[in-house]
């Protein structure tokens, strides 16, 4: 209940700032490999769609607005949690699943709203699949070393 004014404050602020929805929501794949929809609050002037015309956001991408995305409706529902492994849009889980070794095991715990690579300053797009394979380093590290 603390964070209604918030969300509303929020909602008011993408609205204000640019046309389009609020929210939009996105297939990704979460624990076990399986599709569940990530729904954030709209940062983009154009809202992103699944498949491989998904660009990567980028840093200073010139379709941000001022508003950052939220991820707590996730969090809530059980599908996310706040740290761990990044979820991508279901096309570049594809992709890297064919080019990145042991990709599919960050898929073995919930993904999270950042992960510890994020954390570790590994953000942006990733320009080649060593990048994205150094991400996964990461994740496993977190997944095999994580403690309450």
């Amino acid at each position: 209940m603390l964070f209604l004014p918030v969300l509303a404050l929020v909602a008011l602020v993408v609205k204000l700032d640019s046309p389009g929805p609020i929210l939009f929501r996105q297939p990704r794949y979460g624990f076990n490999n399986q599709v569940f929809h990530v729904y954030k609050s709209r940062s983009m002037y154009h809202p992103r769609t699944a498949g491989m015309d998904t660009p990567q956001t980028t840093r200073n991408d010139p379709r941000m607005t001022c508003v950052g995305a939220l991820n707590c409706r996730n969090v809530l529902e059980g599908t996310m949690s706040l740290v761990g492994p990044r979820p991508h849009a279901v096309d570049h889980n594809r992709l890297y699943g064919e080019i990145i070794e042991h990709y599919f095991r960050c898929h073995k715990v919930k993904p999270g709203i950042t992960g510890w690579a994020q954390v570790n300053g590994l953000r942006g797009e990733t320009d080649t699949p060593d990048d994205m394979q150094a991400r996964v380093e990461y994740d496993i590290n977190y997944m095999d070393n994580w403690s309450l």
